[in-house]
């Protein structure tokens, strides 16, 4: 009998040289803690305290120890392995928390996929990741995610495990997993990847970001001193649980290292988060600018008590000195303005600042040992308070990234600068104001889309000859896209152009907002330009032709 060879996997790894390593331990930001570890000590000193609140369920901490192990002890009985990559794409439930929890008490990988991934992103990563299983939902906000693995499954043969939250259909139920804890393994090596999360995407699909313990676990640990959670705080996620923003900064992972109590909202608006912070006496969320001003304009009519809020978090996106004094006036409590990316490198205004600081700036970064290079075209230093391209390195900013060699060649020097793809402007003390983004990426309402990978779609449609997609400035969702469209043959109506994207497989999000039809691009006078130069010039073109900025 031929035994069919399967092909080893790309390890996991996320590597510092040795010398920062042992400066990273002697300074105390690596303490060798794990996520395994740091649950089971607070099931032990918080047992009876309420841990994770979402809907109608509500876990203690000894309770979510207790779920974890019976959901990683499950899985390993299912038949996956310690190091197995799992896919998570579940929204923001309890579920979501002891999933994941359960997945590092088992040695297993989480990957990280949003809610509103469909097939072409969630395969991608099923891919790239060389994951054998994915963990979904039966329903969540209207979509059935069951079509969603049997296609995933029908088009990947390594994709041999699916589970489900809720009414699994054909698949194994979530809810009915069983095993022996006592075959769960030790905790794992602190060094070691703890989990894969999503770059943002700027240049095309996501590329997968190797977090480990060591680095993440010191990223919402300092946080938590930045941002004042204590075991008194209870933390609202609003925003999807599976971005980094709410996942770590501090996030529920901070909120959980501190032993505070965590609130999973369903949805983000007001009519859904407002009871909630009423119920539950939230003190803290984090938003980004098109929420944080919608909240500031609900919060003058509501009938929900919001006194209980002591600081809401803005990032994602950058918010402008008017948007940030409205939002202060509109919900009255303290505003973090935070800056940061799933690769590391994050930024907070800190609670004590001034409000000129705290209006005008991004933050400053959390560690000592997060080093910040601005730098122009060509690598050189840009002199104090110039724009120019941010560099950064520090110990909770990764070195590569899995599985891809040219963008690791794109994005880190050889001494391991990370190049973040932002601009901005560094004054005194380290605070960063940020300028925008250095390549073609539209960042709509907190989601970032690359205009390349849209571009792609586009052309493929039989009635589209050439297409631009560029960000258009946006009141409500900071910026939104546009898609400049020459035709062939017969013009295609914009709406049947949107429903092409959509039935591609993507995200809705990342669906033209706008379709503008043009004859043609503009040369210059020594004819084509760079991609990223029509952009500009479209969108330059289209807001004075129309005066459009919203």
């Amino acid at each position: 009998m031929v035994v069919p060879v399967v092909p080893a996997r790309v390890p996991l790894r996320q590597a510092w040289p040795p010398g920062l390593v042992a400066r990273y331990r002697a300074a105390g930001y690596w303490r060798g803690e794990t996520f395994p570890g740091f649950l089971r000590e607070r099931a032990q000193q918080y047992a009876d305290d309420i841990a994770v609140v979402g809907g109608e369920r509500r876990l203690s901490y000894a309770q979510l120890w207790d779920e974890a192990g019976r959901i990683g002890a499950g899985l390993l009985g299912h038949g996956l392995q310690p190091g197995d990559r799992v896919v998570v794409q579940l929204g923001n439930t309890v579920d979501f928390v002891t999933v994941v929890c359960g997945l590092f008490r088992a040695g297993l990988v989480p990957v990280y996929a949003l809610p509103a991934h469909r097939f072409t992103e969630v395969a991608h990563v099923l891919r790239n990741a060389e994951a054998n299983a994915y963990i979904t939902t039966a329903q969540y906000e209207g979509f059935d995610y069951r079509l969603l693995a049997r296609e995933l499954q029908a088009a990947i043969p390594a994709l041999r495990h699916v589970l489900v939250v809720g009414d699994a259909a054909e698949f194994t139920a979530v809810d009915a997993l069983q095993g022996d804890t006592a075959h769960l393994p030790p905790d794992p090596d602190p060094q070691a990847v703890a989990f894969l999360q999503l770059s943002g995407g700027s240049t095309g699909l996501s590329k997968l970001i190797p977090r480990t313990h060591d680095d993440y676990l010191y990223s919402f640990r300092a946080s938590n001193a930045i941002c004042g959670i204590t075991r008194d705080s209870v933390y609202l996620v609003a925003l999807p649980a599976a971005h980094n923003f709410p996942m770590s900064s501090p996030g529920f992972f901070g909120a959980l290292y501190a032993g505070a109590r965590v609130v999973l909202s369903a949805g983000a608006g007001p009519d859904t988060a407002f009871p909630l912070i009423a119920r539950e006496r939230v003190t803290c969320v984090g938003l980004v600018p098109p929420l944080a001003l919608l909240w500031a304009q609900a919060a003058a009519t509501t009938a929900h008590e919001l006194s209980s809020l002591q600081v809401v978090q803005v990032g994602g996106a950058k918010l402008v000195p008017e948007a940030a004094r409205r939002v202060i006036d509109g919900l009255g409590c303290q505003l973090q303005q935070v800056f940061g990316m799933a690769e590391g490198l994050v930024n907070y205004t800190r609670l004590h600042d001034p409000l000129d600081c705290v209006l005008g700036t991004q933050g400053r970064p959390i560690s000592p040992d997060d080093e910040v290079l601005v730098v122009d075209d060509h690598g050189h230093p840009v002199a104090p308070g110039e724009v120019g391209h941010l560099l950064t390195r520090g110990p909770y900013t990764i070195r590569s990234y899995h599985n891809d060699p040219g963008a690791n060649a794109r994005s880190f020097t050889e001494d391991g600068y990370y190049r973040t793809g932002d601009m901005v402007q560094q004054l005194p003390g380290g605070y960063l104001v940020v300028q925008g983004r250095a390549g073609d990426h539209i960042n709509r309402a907190g989601e970032k889309i690359s205009a390349e990978e849209i571009e792609d779609h586009l052309l493929a449609h039989a009635g589209v000859f050439d297409a631009a997609v560029v960000s258009m400035p946006d009141p409500y969702l900071g910026e939104r896209s546009c898609a400049f469209v020459i035709a062939r043959g017969e013009r295609p109506s914009a709406a049947s152009l949107k429903a092409w994207v959509r039935g591609r497989g993507l995200a809705a999000f990342k669906v033209p907002d706008q379709v503008v039809f043009v004859d043609a691009f503009g040369t210059t006078a020594v004819g084509k330009v760079s991609r990223r130069e029509l952009r500009a010039q479209l969108r330059a073109h289209h807001i004075a032709q129309t005066g459009e900025t919203r």
